[in-house]
């Protein structure tokens, strides 16, 4: 059984994992928003960044239901890589 503080740290580490994620959802479907209008764009280093930073699960919902990025090949790398790596710090937490 695990003590107060690591369970306040569990939660914790939960919800930026989820967070970091939704805010990578939103990311990639305001910029297919944009593309859409031919407005100004958001940087794809701002999207790869954001999937790095435990997005990854995010990101990647974002690309096959949204159906943005799906072309580039940086995106069909990292992107699946990154949600790899949201997987398992999410599991690192729980263990």
């Amino acid at each position: 059984m695990k003590g107060i503080e690591e369970m306040e740290l569990l939660i914790l580490g939960m919800v930026l994992i989820v967070g970091a994620n939704i805010h990578s959802y939103y990311l990639f479907v305001k910029d297919k928003q944009l593309a859409r209008q031919g407005a100004y764009r958001l940087s794809e280093k701002r999207l790869i960044f954001a999937s790095l930073l435990l997005g990854g699960i995010g990101s990647l919902l974002a690309m096959r239901i949204a159906r943005h990025k799906t072309q580039h090949l940086l995106f069909q790398t990292v992107v699946p890589l990154s949600a790899l790596g949201t997987i398992c710090a999410f599991v690192w937490l729980l263990v």
